[in-house]
């Protein structure tokens, strides 16, 4: 009887188009499930893990399959839903499945293999080595295996390789792949009374063991009073802290065998339990609840289109609350971290610890601890807040994902690859699990709400504030008029300036929105015209005066603030511009006696950055906020009566069809966060061209006039949501090769798609990092086949990286790249 072989299809996390085999035993075949950890060799000498994709029998052709490494898990630590939904992401946007297993697991389930160096015991010939190479035999004399981190710092050099390859030649040592675990549970140690001290009557016997040890007694006595307390298990560091007393005293009495200390696991995130009840809903409110799941019984999709301030959060709370009470998960997505912070203080204190968070601020051990209490349906993970990458997770019975600011850009994922829109992939998500989704915003995106009007999605509109607080009134200011009239001052106009005042003095707090940080978007001689540029892209150096830089924004480069023109030597440079560091300035010196903060970038770079200014703009620390758009989105200030908007034109002067929508959605969004409380809001937006139609369409909040007119442009000039888009973005940092590479995709492209292909062209930053890029747009008409279109695609790229020349350059394909 023949020997059956038995094999097993293992994703890598790499970007490459197709799984690859290896070779199991009959027993691992039976003992591996799909969607558990494998340690497999890949290449020379790497060892990587996959995961177990499909297990069969069929022997591959064009390769020997190699035997799995090791197996790491004894269950699935992803689900068949799940895969299902990474495999429609790759197809749908055009990547490969390793590419979606990179972005979605946490990092410290990729186990990493460590080059291990090992003497060979045989080897006798020392006389032979260099210097280096004498270094590392004898290092290995005397312990049995180096690492690569070892031996840099025995060489103190950072290329060691080398040596080692010449120690190799000679057979004075070899190397091994060793995997090690990078996830390491959070262990907190606990003391408890040895057993034999346990008992009552043995207690004078203690104190009089102790007599003569005057701290180990105290601490004994300590131990026993928070035992009487409560008889939960006793922290070692709550026990020393409390008592003031020294670990060494403690380890005394661990050494005597009077106290033993243990370990026990725990999550490195805890939220308390709820301490408040769900607001009443409204009459309003209540109708749109009903709605809502009126809606949800003829459609998977809803679309809740509620103004500012009128109380969706409450509403998500009563759904969420119905999901959760037949035990199944509920997805709540937000589009930047920023919003979380105060979204987790209020769903904390609505439903406690059933909550956890998952974003890309915290640690990937902490995004370890909340994939696995998701995975195994734990009590600890009925709602889960995150970000995009949210989408990813492991649910396991999910009933309905709330996907709040819906319109949002940051719900788009550039770079790197995957480049999906989480919108989009949670509702393909939603139709895998058969749940349903709510989006929700008071400026929906063109699409979405276009999907509403053929029937596609629900709709649900909620058009009053809660509690009837009246709109923001909007006013615009011309401020070209202001300049001729000699009426500003620095970057305010007398009518802001005078309502900051008005406003400050009744104990109120301010809003201003720049979407700009740093200082100023560039620096220029006087002299000459000449800005300083950033080496590695075709954009100027941005001004921070905080700290005395000039900072490119898109590869980070920086130098000191120069004291004279590179060009000609002049020391008349000027700022040109302002953002929000300027206009923090400007403030420090027009309001001295105010306490003045910033939220941009620049100010929110730590784990808790965001969390630090927006608890101390909410409890009344901060009197004046300037930030940028992530001001935006959704957060709820009760004490903000005046939103100030500087400068309303950058915006709408972008060179991007979706400038005017993106223009009404950030400006109508700003302006919903003032008055939302008792009193009606002012805001102001400052701008060269009041008489610009989306500007008059913000200060009416007229989104069905903005919608009918963008709507219209679009069906005219074949744009989304009548055309799907696909960008293809090529970069070398060869120019005339690169120029070669781009000509040759558009003659191609331009066969098949004639006047529906746009490029090849530059975009506005034509050079990032060193690579210069170009771009081609295929516009797919609503009768052609999306996925026709792919496939020639797909062959095209194939075609285009089998030609010499062009290997090196590097092709993006941006589905949906809006």
């Amino acid at each position: 009887m023949l020997f059956q072989p038995y094999f097993v299809d293992v994703l890598l996390p790499l970007p490459l188009e197709r799984q690859f085999t290896y070779r199991i035993t009959k027993e691992e075949y039976h003992f591996l499930k799909i969607g558990m950890r494998v340690a497999v060799p890949f290449g020379k000498s790497k060892i990587y893990t996959g995961i177990v994709y499909k297990l069969h029998e069929e022997e591959p052709q064009a390769y020997e399959a190699k035997d799995i490494y090791q197996i790491l898990d004894d269950t699935p630590v992803l689900n068949t839903e799940q895969l299902k939904h990474w495999e429609w992401i790759a197809t749908y946007y055009m990547c490969s499945l390793g590419e979606v297993l990179r972005a979605a697991f946490p990092s410290v389930f990729l186990l990493e293999s460590e080059t291990i160096v090992l003497a060979n015991p045989n080897f006798e010939e020392s006389d032979v080595l260099t210097p280096d190479a004498y270094l590392i035999y004898e290092a290995l004399q005397r312990q049995s295996q180096l690492t690569i981190a070892q031996v840099v710092n025995i060489l103190s050099k950072k290329n060691v390789f080398p040596i080692l390859k010449n120690m190799i030649a000679i057979e004075a040592v070899h190397l091994k792949e060793e995997i090690y675990e990078q996830y390491q549970p959070k262990m907190v140690t606990y003391i408890r009374l040895a057993t034999e001290w346990e008992a009552k009557e043995k207690l004078q016997e203690l104190l009089a063991l102790l007599s003569r040890s005057e701290k180990q007694r105290t601490l004994v006595m300590h131990y026993f009073m928070l035992k009487t307390k409560s008889p939960t298990p006793i922290k070692k560091k709550e026990l020393l802290e409390t008592s003031g007393i020294s670990t060494s005293v403690c380890k005394g009495l661990e050494n005597k065998g009077i106290f033993e200390a243990y370990e026990i696991q725990t999550d490195r995130i805890v939220f308390e339990e709820a301490s408040q009840r769900i607001p009443t809903l409204s009459t309003h409110q209540q109708e749109a609840f009903h709605q809502i799941k009126a809606c949800f019984s003829t459609h998977d999709v809803c679309l809740f289109h509620g103004v500012t301030g009128s109380g969706k959060t409450e509403v998500y709370a009563h759904l969420i609350k119905e999901v959760i009470a037949t035990g199944k998960q509920v997805l709540f997505l937000v589009p930047e971290i920023a919003l979380t912070t105060q979204l987790i203080i209020r769903l904390q204190k609505f439903f406690g610890d059933d909550l956890c968070v998952y974003h890309s601020k915290y640690s990937q051990n902490e995004r370890a601890e909340v994939w696995n209490h998701i995975l195994t349906g734990s009590e600890k993970a009925k709602i889960i807040l995150g970000t995009r990458s949210a989408t990813l997770l492991p649910f396991v019975n999910l009933g309905l994902v709330i996907v709040d600011e819906e319109h949002e850009a940051s719900y788009k994922q550039f770079d790197p690859a995957p480049r999906y829109n989480a919108r989009d992939a949670a509702i393909v998500l939603t139709k895998i699990h058969k749940a349903t989704i709510l989006l929700g915003s008071a400026t929906p995106s063109l699409e979405s709400y276009y999907n509403t009007k053929v029937g596609k999605y629900g709709l649900v509109t909620l058009t009053r504030r809660f509690g009837n607080v009246q709109m923001p009134k909007i006013q615009l200011i011309d401020i070209k008029e202001k300049h001729r009239k000699k009426q500003m001052t620095g970057h305010f106009s007398d009518l802001l300036l005078k309502e900051m005042k008005d406003v400050l003095d009744l104990g109120e707090q301010v809003i201003l929105f720049q979407n700009r940080r740093g200082f100023a978007p560039l620096i220029e001689c006087e002299t000459c015209g000449v800005t300083p540029q950033c080496p590695n892209c075709d954009v100027s150096l941005t001004e921070h005066k905080f700290k005395q830089e000039l900072r490119c924004h898109y590869c980070g480069y920086h130098r000191a603030i120069p004291k004279q023109c590179d060009a000609c030597g002049s020391t008349d440079l000027n700022s040109k511009g302002f953002g929000t560091e300027q206009i923090e300035q400007e403030l420090l010196a027009l309001f001295p006696k105010h306490n003045i903060g910033r939220l941009d970038l620049d100010t929110t770079r730590g784990k808790y950055g965001y969390q630090k200014i927006i608890e101390a703009f909410q409890h009344q620390e901060i009197d004046i906020l300037v930030g940028t758009q992530m001001l935006s989105k959704g957060l709820d200030f009760k004490n903000v009566s005046l939103v100030g908007v500087l400068n309303a034109d950058n915006m709408l002067n972008f060179p991007d069809y979706r400038a005017h929508e993106r223009s009404y959605q950030m400006l109508t969004q700003v302006s919903g966060r003032a008055g939302r409380s008792q009193k009606q809001g002012n805001v102001y937006i400052q701008t060269f061209n009041p008489y610009h139609q989306i500007l008059q369409q913000v200060t009416t909040s007229s989104y069905e006039q903005m919608y009918g007119e963008q709507i219209t442009d679009r069906r005219n000039f074949f744009y989304p949501p009548y055309y799907r888009i696909i960008q293809i973005t090529l970069k070398h940092k060869d120019f005339n090769l690169l120029n070669e590479g781009a000509e040759w995709m558009g003659k191609s492209l331009k066969n098949s798609f004639g006047k529906n292909l746009l490029g090849p062209t530059a975009p506005s930053v034509s050079r990032v990092r060193n690579q210069y890029i170009k771009q081609l747009i295929v516009k797919i008409p609503p009768k052609q086949s999306v996925v026709a279109t792919k496939d020639y695609l797909r062959k095209l790229r194939v075609m285009f990286e089998a030609i010499g020349r062009f290997r090196a350059i590097r092709i993006n394909i941006d589905v949906d790249a809006y």
